[in-house]
């Protein structure tokens, strides 16, 4: 298989088991006429704390798990094909810190979902993109705005006929992903830089204005000077 073509391939196996395994949640419970809620997030709450490990894997009905579906693995994809050495990293921060915040910060009920990772992730897309300025990723984030822009209406519940959605889960994800590109923004692709935009940038850092040389030509000895000629090649 040819190396890029694997490359793509890869980037999808971890999104697709993740897909796979919330898939099967929801299922088990739809066989069985269960419901996992209460081990979504419970703000402030000590039980409720089980739920920063367990809320994106549960899903409140199949509207809800099909939403999520999709977002969750083209932004999941593009993060192990953009970012594979960092990716599970990320990945599991923006779950971490995401379900934290929202324990800490939101109000008081059950949450549960992905939404929270996929805003995350959807925000880590954009902000790493406009950071590094790589036309690689800038290309990518160009597709989230396209496929994913109206997300932003996630952060306001009242434009939607229905009122359980968990805007905080997705204010807190947004903020988790572009601390996150901040964060990892040495790491994964980086733009481009043409090798005279460096020669000059390397040849203004090692040139020394000449009025801030120290020149003690009394106490010198002229036979002991030392020219040095810098020769440049012309291209």
């Amino acid at each position: 298989m040819d190396k890029e073509l694997k490359r793509v391939v890869y980037s999808g196996f971890f999104p697709l088991i993740f897909l796979i395994v919330i898939w099967l949640i929801k299922l088990i419970e739809y066989h069985y006429d269960l419901s996992f809620s209460d081990l979504g997030i419970l703000p402030l709450n000590i039980t409720g704390l089980k739920g920063v490990l367990f809320s994106p894997l549960l899903h409140g009905n199949w509207d809800h798990l099909i939403s999520n579906t999709v977002p969750l693995f083209v932004l999941g994809w593009g993060l192990f094909y953009f970012y594979h050495k960092v990716a599970y990293q990320i990945f599991f921060l923006s779950w971490i810190i995401t379900g934290i915040w929202v324990w800490a910060f939101a109000r008081e009920s059950y949450h549960i979902g992905a939404s929270t990772i996929v805003y995350a992730l959807a925000a880590f897309h954009i902000a790493s993109a406009l950071i590094r300025r790589e036309k690689h990723v800038l290309a990518f984030m160009m597709l989230v705005f396209f496929l994913y822009g109206s997300m932003i209406w996630g952060f306001f519940p009242d434009f939607f006929p229905r009122r359980n959605i968990s805007w905080e889960g997705h204010l807190m994800g947004s903020l988790a992903g572009v601390i996150l590109a901040f964060f990892f923004r040495k790491q994964g692709p980086q733009r481009y830089i043409p090798d005279w935009e460096e020669e000059e940038e390397s040849e203004e850092a090692d040139e020394e204005p000449y009025w801030l040389v120290d020149y003690d030509l009394d106490n010198e000895d002229p036979r002991k000077l030392n020219v040095k000629y810098h020769y440049r090649k012309t291209k």
